[in-house]
């Protein structure tokens, strides 16, 4: 065992035994030249049998997650091969298993088990969206560590494995009886992405009810025989994903994240309610037919009423691969309920980056021309009127901010879009939540003044004076929203809103140079570009591990780096350091 207080590698001081398991002890470290702390995963070569298997599996599962990049999961910084053990530097996660916190405090509110979930199942479906996929395979409480500010995060890969579609089935056991799903026990097919889902519902069981299904007889039962008031709807998410068969399960995250966001729409109680407005229905139809209504028009109607609801044309416009009728789908949406933001948000998403590679022609460009109006045209009449009543935060997160933002950054015609994203982030910077006000407000004070700026390069400002344009101020804002789009690109692997920003930020440059001049020093001034010039290296490294990738995505790095070394040349002249 490492002594407290002792150095690892010339650099890791231990300051602490934090746990252990069967064939390893984890301890709190510090870099005191970084000072940083980190978690030091040891596994022992006298712990354990088979050491050198346990230490091929141990370097296949560092090699795995040091390729991941998720909010949710640790990152893998430093690994020790010495004499005797084998150390995985990783980071310190604050916080507490979800094991512990059952052990002190038994069965967990049904919101915070839902909202981990969601959060989980984010991870999951990332993890599944690999090349090749991931199959996680153990998820139980123990592997999920509970952060101060709400958060989980998913620890510990021993038992992950890359999907390989030539498999008939798996060659090991593992899992955690209780939590496993069947095919994880050998003759019921290899594991993929729904044996982590069935995993996750055992693991959901657990935390709602306070029930271990790792103890014998290891059955989940009904969640609303241990305690009637629990939701039916979460009730029926569980049991779904943990059917025996895979087939009867979720199929990916995707459609599990989707339950769980509306598992009140799923409550026995909602259901019982739609069926009494069904009743009341039917029994005006039927007086009507007594009245001189045929039994055709009945027909015909009753089966227009369950086929054609908001819910039947989302999920028709979501399963459309035809770009006309997916769009026609989301009308008759909002035509039947123009307060849900569901339809206007499917909509949106049919229109830019979100569904890229749905339809053959789409390239991830917001067309000003041929998109955004007939966009505008569908949702003028509602969004764009009076009522107050859609100034919520669920249409301002879900729809202002984000066709803001299209327009904002994806727009083909750069100064028409970001004129137009005005309107809509404006209203979204008004009534966004707490968590996403400051990037609204963010993106409107820089449409304002991309607007101003636009208008002073031709002789007059919006206001109609040059020196009302706060250039310091311009400034400070690109800077932001560089550093957003950075966070963004290595939190979520996405290099769609960092190619955007930075083709922002040079055309600014560009233009602006000499105004930018009377406040920003030559030093300020290189460091932006070198972290640009970084922004384009790492989105040059992204691509290159991906096996997959669009062709205009290289040609838009192609013109970055052409626009940037424009602007360098731009600032050499300005600040005298340049012909």
């Amino acid at each position: 065992m490492l002594e407290i207080g002792s150095v690892i590698d010339g650099k890791y001081k231990i300051l602490d035994e934090i746990g252990k398991g069967g064939m390893s002890v984890v301890y709190q470290a510090k870099n005191e030249r970084a000072n940083k702390h980190w978690a030091i995963k040891e596994i022992r070569k006298d712990g354990v049998q088979d050491y050198e298997v346990v230490r091929q599996n141990l370097i296949a599962e560092t090699d795995m997650l040091k390729k991941l990049n998720h909010p949710n999961l640790p990152s893998i910084v430093d690994v020790i091969d010495r004499d005797g053990a084998f150390l995985i530097v990783m980071d310190y996660i604050e916080g507490k298993p979800l094991s512990k916190i059952l052990e002190m405090g038994g069965a967990q509110p049904q919101e915070d088990v839902i909202e981990w979930a969601k959060q989980l199942c984010d991870v999951l479906g990332y993890l599944h969206s690999r090349k090749p996929a991931i199959i996680y395979r153990d998820m139980k409480p123990s592997n999920v560590m509970l952060k101060p500010d709400g958060n989980v995060m998913l620890i510990d890969f021993g038992t992950a494995r890359e999907f390989k579609s030539t498999s008939v089935e798996d060659t090991k056991c593992l899992g955690t009886v209780g939590y496993a799903a069947p095919e994880q026990f050998g003759g019921h097919g290899q594991t993929d992405a729904r044996t982590d889902i069935y995993c996750l519902g055992a693991t959901m069981y657990h935390l709602v009810t306070g029930h271990n299904p790792a103890i014998y007889p290891y059955e989940m039962y009904p969640i609303r025989q241990w305690n009637p008031t629990l939701s039916s709807g979460l009730e029926e998410i569980i049991l779904k994903c943990t059917q025996k068969n895979p087939n009867e399960r979720y199929q990916n995250c995707a459609e599990l994240l989707y339950a769980l966001d509306h598992f009140e729409l799923l409550d026995k109680e909602y259901k019982r309610e739609q069926n009494l407005k069904w009743r009341i229905f039917c029994s005006s139809v039927i007086a009507t037919i007594v009245m001189g209504i045929g039994a055709i028009g009945f027909s015909i109607g009753a089966s227009v009423q369950v086929s054609n609801t908001y819910q039947g044309y989302i999920n028709k416009a979501k399963s459309e691969t035809v770009l006309e009728k997916r769009i026609d789908n989301c009308k008759n949406a909002i035509a039947i309920a123009p307060k849900k933001y569901e339809a206007y948000e499917t909509l949106l998403k049919t229109y830019y980056e979100y569904d890229k590679d749905s339809f053959e022609n789409a390239d991830s460009v917001f067309s000003f021309k041929e998109e955004y109006t007939p966009f505008q045209t569908i949702t003028s009449q509602y969004l764009n009127s009076n009522d107050s009543s859609y100034n919520t935060e669920e249409f301002a997160d879900k729809i202002y901010l984000r066709v803001g933002e299209a327009l904002f950054f994806m727009c083909d015609n750069d100064t028409q879009g970001k004129n137009s994203s005005m309107s809509w982030l404006e209203k979204a910077e008004k009534y966004c939540s707490k968590n996403n006000k400051p990037y609204a407000e963010l993106l409107y004070s820089i449409a304002k003044y991309y607007k101003d700026s636009k208008e002073a390069s031709s002789g007059v400002s919006a206001t109609g004076f040059i020196s009302d344009i706060d250039y310091i101020d311009y400034w400070l804002k690109l800077n932001d929203i560089e550093k957003y789009a950075r966070n963004f690109m290595d939190s979520n692997d996405n290099i769609l809103l960092m190619l955007d920003t930075c083709k922002l930020c040079i055309s600014e440059i560009n233009v602006n140079v000499a105004r930018f001049k009377k406040g920003v020093s030559i030093e300020q001034m290189d460091e932006f570009i070198q972290r640009i010039n970084n922004d384009i290296s790492a989105m040059e490294q992204l691509l290159a591990e991906r096996v997959k990738v669009k062709s205009d995505y290289y040609k838009k790095l192609h013109d970055l780096k052409n626009n940037l070394n424009k602007a360098k040349d731009a600032v050499k002249r300005e600040y005298g350091n340049g012909s």
